[in-house]
């Protein structure tokens, strides 16, 4: 691991000959340049609070994994509170959120969405079915076509990963 002066440097010689490449790259996938420079700036706020650094044999790779990632959390968090917000039109005025409570909803599902995407796409499946729709494990193997016992292993699995997702921190 490299020491803090040192991941600094590293960091800052990644940031000055490959800033703006990340930033084309990422107005090709977002709306505005505003989001594009503020992903790109988290981009190498991620590297460089990941408690270490790589050494770069492909940086562009490496920066193209790391900024496609917070781009898909980017577009995740604007679904979610398009989603959220279209929820609330429903309400009556006396039962709106404030916006603190508002902004706290919204962080709080997308902690969840950030440790949901953690998980495979079946295991996802099998433990929103539980834990959403109520299904017992010999529903949700039914209705998969799986195994009870599949099922089983794939809820551990999905258990463990949150706990550790809480916990591990």
């Amino acid at each position: 691991m490299a020491s803090s002066s040192s991941a600094h440097h590293v960091v800052g010689e990644l940031y000055v000959q490959h800033h703006g490449w990340v930033v084309q790259l990422l107005r090709r996938k977002l709306v505005g340049q505003e989001q594009a420079l503020d992903l790109a700036q988290d981009t190498f706020v991620r590297i460089l609070s990941s408690g270490t650094v790589p050494t770069f044999r492909e940086p562009r790779a490496y920066l193209t994994t790391v900024a496609s990632r917070l781009c898909g959390q980017y577009f995740r968090r604007q679904a979610l509170e398009r989603a959220y917000e279209h929820s609330l039109t429903v309400l009556e005025p006396e039962h709106m959120p404030s916006p603190e409570m508002r902004l706290l909803v919204l962080e709080a599902l997308d902690t969840v969405g950030q440790v949901l995407d953690g998980l495979g796409s079946k295991v996802r499946e099998i433990f929103l079915l539980s834990q959403l729709d109520g299904l017992t494990y010999p529903q949700i193997a039914e209705r998969m076509d799986l195994s009870v016992n599949v099922v089983q292993k794939a809820m551990l699995k999905a258990y463990r990963h949150c706990y550790l997702a809480v916990y591990a921190a």
